[in-house]
């Protein structure tokens, strides 16, 4: 399996882009479903918060994973709301009262989700590392 590259490989604007960036614009799409479609908005938010085993594949162990999870589940939740009260009309789906602790959801999830992902990486790693030390035994 080709694990993608560490997000601290990647140069500061594209570690921006991956970690802030598309949070917040999916959040937002999903934050406008939340006043047009309730089904489409349960599939965004679901695809959202699982895609956080992605970045935490990002990520070499699960408290490394976890700690994405948390900007990025914070981030995606609150865009939800933002873009919702931008749009301004009702929610089609139900909101937890007050709609603030969605963003509590979103992280708590979002950072089991990455916690996963990063766990599967540093598994992965393991796994590639003994299997590059397992040459051929002497005799």
């Amino acid at each position: 399996m080709k694990l993608p590259p560490l997000l601290s490989e990647h140069p500061r604007p594209v570690q921006f882009l991956l970690a802030i960036f598309v949070p917040a614009v999916y959040g937002a799409v999903t934050g406008y479903f939340l006043g047009v479609s309730e089904s489409v908005y349960l599939i965004l938010s679901v695809i959202g918060v699982v895609g956080a085993v992605g970045a935490g594949l990002d990520h070499v162990g699960a408290r490394a994973g976890a700690a994405r999870g948390v900007i990025a589940g914070s981030v995606f939740g609150a865009a939800i709301l933002i873009a919702h009260e931008i749009h301004g009309t009702e929610a089609e789906a139900h909101l937890p009262e007050p709609a603030i602790v969605l963003v509590v959801v979103t992280t708590v999830l979002a950072v089991a989700f990455a916690a996963l992902g990063g766990w599967l990486r540093e598994r992965a790693e393991d796994k590639r590392e003994a299997v590059a030390g397992a040459g051929p035994r002497p005799s």
